[in-house]
């Protein structure tokens, strides 16, 4: 190798035995640059690789049989010079396939040690130990099974672009054009500013090539300076009849031009777009498509990903169906979004002042007027990263932070709801506080037979760490027997007013215990509480039944630790790994998640009952926990069908606490428990196969092996 001012060789090699293949990665100083390889004195075609940046390059040459040398030459402004020259060496090559072999198997025999760590962990703690020893074979050839057809990693990262657009290539498959009897006018508002000619044509272009024709480009130029916006506009504006621009005399900032744009609309409904972001081609048919299916609806929003500086696809949002709480936590809806022009005439529009975080406030007045909201899980919007962009780094409009946390403060007093709105700092998403003015009575139920270290663990950390102060304490005596067990119950008898233990002596079963608890309790709320719990946040319940006095939420969980500090429960997905399971299983306490799945409320399709808040009204409604799930998927369960009422199950990561998990109950192995977990999974399947199937706060372009990751 040699050194040349204009590249920067990073990495060069030649391998194969009889096919040798040379490949070249490295940095030019500007795009221009050429390189040219030659086989001995042959100069010879090579193929490049993807890059992110233009100046990185990635050459892979194939090298005939018979050459001695191998030269790489960098030209520059008619200049020449050589950076790269190896003499072949069959020796040479031998050896590094030998290394590289080697380096696979140790990498695939990391890989399947690693896994099989993991699924030992996932199923004795997920599936409440049921899984007997057994079956470990079968799960074992399950996994060599699928090393075989998809190698050692088993799913693909969705914010690694390559693996990304690895996927696209896969799974986005172009859709089917049917013939739409309904075909209203959507009016596509874009308020413009200075924008270059490249990003705004792209923009209008992506618009006029859609499939559904019957729209309207409502373009709003807030008296920009740059001639080339002017002249792109004007250019348009002639080319096309759908294309309509005001030109401002003066610069409004974006919710005064976005406002002329709906002024100016004359569709049913109004699409929102950026002046420099683009759409797919089947963006409005899809929307059009959803509106044949049910005229009612409002409010349509879809997936989107973005297009780096070089214009290639990467970081994808794939959103959740309708969160109304996730909605108050960030700004997940974004693009692409359809509403229907009444309703946004009805909110007047957007709200000066509000700049930065105009359509989040725009959204969260406009669904408390409708209920008739879709989610279109497919991606139907292309972000642009420039920047300054807002899709680049959020500090760049580190006041839009400020504005949404206004636009969420003001939502909470349209509402007439007591609460204030904190800031992750972290993450720059929100957490909205529920302030209880006068603390409701809550039942506190813990079922437990023995292991009196265990649960005296649970009460001491309940009684002396918890700063809700309103509380009652049920103990379930389901069985206990030991002297220091009953030693420990009049210990607390005496000691505290609010604390009582309930006989339960009948065969385990999870929701019998806890219904009985319920019938006896006088709480106004409850919550279910195991006894291998502890106390990590003081307000802990607080928090939890400030969320499940909101009457539109059903149960509200905690996220839970294991004794390591690693996260056991953070929300529960349907169908993830079969039945269902928990999100984020092992991850670090200051993991912010996926868009800050970890440190604000989201809404999920359900939560543990290892810790979990909920009206003992709805728990009635619903009729409590089903007493022929006697150990699993009971809380999932009763979270499926405060679902299926129309209520929101919540995730709140700022009550936690340590779990321990099912340490009084033991290992259950048995084939007769075995039998019974697996007649408790049909039962689960039979009921619920249409959460089972499709999550709806799980998209589902997502991958059910992993949480939140793509198939691959």
């Amino acid at each position: 190798m040699f050194k040349v001012e204009n590249i920067g060789l990073i990495h060069q090699s030649i391998t194969g035995v009889k096919n040798p293949v040379l490949q070249l990665v490295g940095t030019k100083k500007n795009k221009a640059i050429e390189i040219e390889i030659y086989c001995d004195n042959t100069k010879v075609d090579y193929n490049c690789l993807n890059v992110e940046k233009e100046e990185d390059f990635n050459i892979s040459a194939i090298i005939p049989r018979g050459t001695k040398y191998v030269t790489a030459y960098v030209i520059n402004k008619g200049k020449k010079e050589m950076f790269f020259k190896q003499r072949m060496s069959i020796v040479k090559r031998i050896l590094h396939k030998i290394k590289w072999t080697l380096k696979s198997f140790l990498s695939l025999l990391k890989a399947i040690f690693v896994t099989l760590g993991k699924g030992i962990r996932f199923f004795w703690k997920e599936y409440h130990f049921l899984v007997p020893p057994r079956m470990w074979g079968k799960y074992w050839r399950d996994f060599v099974s699928r090393v075989k057809v998809r190698g050692t990693k088993l799913y693909l990262e969705p914010n690694n672009i390559n693996e990304y657009n690895q996927w696209l290539e896969k799974y986005e498959q172009p859709i089917e054009y049917k013939e739409l009897k309904y075909k209203p006018l959507i009016s596509i508002v874009i308020p413009v500013y200075n924008i270059g000619r490249e990003y705004l044509a792209k923009c209008i272009d992506s618009i006029l090539n859609q499939k559904y024709d019957n729209f309207e480009i409502c373009l709003v130029d807030d008296a920009s300076t740059n001639e080339e916006t002017i002249e792109t506009l004007r250019e348009y504006e002639e080319k096309d009849k759908r294309v309509r621009v005001k030109y401002r005399k003066q610069n409004g900032h974006i919710s005064n031009a976005s406002n002329d744009g709906i002024k100016m609309a004359k569709g049913e409904f109004i699409s929102l777009v950026d002046d420099d972001d683009e759409l797919t081609e089947d963006a409005l048919y899809s929307v059009v498509y959803e509106l044949n299916k049910n005229k009612k609806l409002d409010f349509i929003y879809s997936d989107e990903d973005k297009l780096d500086t070089t214009g290639r696809r990467c970081y994808p949002n794939f959103k959740p169906d309708w969160s109304p709480d996730t909605l108050l936590s960030l700004n997940y809806i974004c693009h692409l979004t359809t509403i229907r022009k009444t309703l946004v005439d009805k909110v007047g529009g957007f709200r000066v002042g509000f700049e930065g975080a105009q359509d989040f406030d725009l959204f969260l007045r406009v669904t408390e007027l409708t209920d008739k909201i879709h989610h279109i899980p497919r991606i139907l919007y292309h972000w642009r990263m420039v920047e300054g962009s807002t899709s680049m780094v959020i500090d760049n409009k580190s006041y839009a932070v400020e504005r949404g946390k206004k636009a969420i403060e003001d939502a909470l007093k349209r509402r007439k709801i007591n609460g204030h709105v904190e800031v992750d700092e972290r993450s720059t998403y929100y957490r909205v506080i529920y302030d209880i003015k006068k603390e409701p009575l809550v039942s506190i139920i813990i079922p437990t037979k023995d292991y009196a270290d265990v649960t005296e663990t649970c009460l001491k950390s309940l009684y002396e760490k918890t700063s809700y102060k309103n509380f009652e304490v049920i103990l379930m005596n389901n069985n206990s027997e030991k002297e220091e067990t009953f030693k420990l119950f009049d210990e607390y008898k005496k000691k505290y007013k609010n604390f009582k233990v309930i006989d339960a002596n009948y065969e385990f079963n999870y929701s019998k215990i806890n219904n009985q608890a319920v019938r006896e309790s006088k709480g106004e709320y409850i919550c279910l509480l195991n006894n291998d719990t502890e106390i990590v946040e003081p307000n802990w319940l607080t928090y939890m039944v400030g969320y499940a006095m909101q009457d539109h939420v059903g149960t509200v969980g905690a996220k839970l630790f294991y004794p390591d500090g690693t996260v056991q429960h953070a929300g529960t997905i349907m169908g993830l790994g079969g039945v269902a399971s928990h999100a984020y299983i092992g991850r670090t306490k200051d993991d912010l998640g996926d868009y800050g799945r970890l440190c604000v409320p989201y809404n999920y399709a359900a939560n543990t009952a290892a810790c979990l808040v909920v009206s003992k009204d709805k728990f009635n409604s619903v009729k409590g926990l089903e007493e022929d799930l006697k150990v699993a998927y009971n809380d999932v369960d009763f979270n499926m069908k405060l679902l299926e009422k129309g209520y929101k199950n919540v995730f709140v990561p700022m009550a936690q606490l340590t779990h321990f998990e099912s340490k009084s109950r033991g290992y259950d192995t048995t084939s007769e428990k075995y039998k019974r977990f697996k007649e408790e999974e049909n039962y689960m399947y039979e009921k619920w196969d249409k959460y089972i199937k499709k999550d709806p706060y799980y998209n589902s372009n997502y991958t059910l092996s992993m949480w939140f990751k793509l198939k691959k």
